[in-house]
């Protein structure tokens, strides 16, 4: 027992072979290539600004660390 279609407008696709093939010619043709400049730069952070944030992420963690472990020991009481 089959139900109507519940896509009615699935018929009236243009292009469209009966059971959904395509035929050739109605494929819209393949992309161009992006290989070209795309108009901006690719380069990231100067190496400096990198070593810089991963000291005060260092800096930061360590000091946490010493903090943790002074409470734990009993140096800040």
């Amino acid at each position: 027992m089959s139900g109507p279609n519940p896509d009615p407008y699935e018929d009236k696709i243009t292009g469209l072979e009966p059971g959904g093939g395509v035929p050739p010619g109605e494929t819209p043709p393949g992309e161009a290539s992006t290989a070209g400049p795309q108009g901006h730069d690719e380069g990231g952070p100067r190496k400096g600004t990198q070593v810089l944030w991963i000291s005060i992420i260092g800096v930061v963690v360590l000091l946490s660390m010493l903090y943790f472990i002074g409470y734990i020991v009993g140096f800040f009481d």
